[in-house]
């Protein structure tokens, strides 16, 4: 069995290769240069091949191999330095991984503003991340597969669960620029929906079977998640209501309507930190749970929402028939 290069031996490589000399490198660690000089030696002999061209040259320059061997290096060196950093977190009580489940609720540009930070702040700890729809998100953290959920309705008390409101989002009822609802040219009464498609969302948790949540036409097409949901209604396909910040763009572009329907209830949608009580978060999902608070505190409501769009879409769209 051939010997495996060590740690030490690997350190030494990359520290020639990057400072650019034997010189250089026993100078930056601290060690005798005929150290330096045996310690790559005996890697080459290990690997069985040269990975410096030391002849004509004052400085050692890479050989192919030992080019090819850099990244390699880098690579292994990193991740035990990763390793060795969990293993400290460990001992501190950071945890190894985080498991969180988000609601497609939750604007995207916090979650990614979120979990940016996150990673700077805490580069060995593994991320698991759901998304789910309405009750998905508290059946992931009741099973125990998510730690923590952000997003949610509450739709049902659990004494196994600690809820803890950290923002909010709101839903919009919105069709296609040539949808028929657009074309009435008019704030839109119950009756004037009633006969449309409207696309809703099924509940794959069934935390909500047998409840609907503003579905007002007696035409109807489920569908499993907000991504085919929102394509289908871009598509012209239907109307229905989807979250804000997912929107925002189509109804800057023209690709999406808001409609003026009194009778769709879009007040603010709540957004919850959610925990079992018998699994309390780690310092990372403990300050994950922060971040979001902070986020998402700075949200719009629904009347600062409409005031960022350029002009009422709705007056744009029939403007532009």
């Amino acid at each position: 069995m051939l010997p495996n290069p060590t740690l030490d031996q690997l350190q030494v490589f990359l520290a020639v290769a990057e400072s650019g000399s034997f010189s250089a490198a026993s100078r930056t660690l601290n060690r005798a240069q005929s150290v330096i000089s045996y310690t790559i030696a005996n890697l080459e002999s290990q690997l069985e091949v040269p990975l410096f061209e030391r002849s004509g040259s004052r400085q050692p320059k890479l050989t192919e191999a030992g080019t090819a061997m850099l990244e390699d290096a880098r690579r292994i060196v990193s991740d035990l330095e990763i390793m060795r950093a969990r293993v400290k977190g460990l001992k501190d009580g950071l945890e190894g991984e985080v498991s969180v489940a988000i609601s497609v609720m939750v604007p995207t540009n916090a979650v990614v503003q979120v979990l940016s930070e996150f990673r700077e702040c805490f580069p060995s700890v593994s991320m698991r991340l759901n998304v789910g729809e309405l009750g998905m998100v508290m059946d992931l953290v009741a099973n125990g597969t998510s730690t923590i959920g952000i997003g949610g309705a509450i739709i049902q008390n659990s004494d196994s669960l600690v809820t803890d409101r950290i923002g909010h989002s709101f839903m919009m009822p919105v069709a296609s620029p040539n949808h028929p609802l657009v074309k009435l040219k008019r704030p839109l009464t119950l009756a004037d929906v009633r006969e449309e498609v409207q696309l809703v969302v099924t509940d794959a948790s069934e935390r909500t079977k047998g409840r609907d949540f503003n579905v007002l036409s007696y035409k109807t097409w489920r569908v499993s998640d907000i991504a085919t949901k929102h394509n289908l209604i871009r598509g012209g396909l239907g109307w229905g209501g989807l979250p804000a910040a997912l929107i925002f763009d189509d109804l800057q572009r023209g690709q999406l309507v808001h409609l003026d329907l009194e009778a769709y209830e879009q007040g603010l949608y709540p957004i919850y930190a959610i925990r079992k009580i018998s699994n309390p978060p780690g310092p990372a999902a403990t300050w994950m749970i922060e971040a979001f608070r902070s986020s998402l505190s700075r949200c719009p409501s629904h009347e600062d929402f409409k005031a960022l769009l350029p002009l009422n879409q709705l007056d744009d769209a029939i403007a532009a028939e």
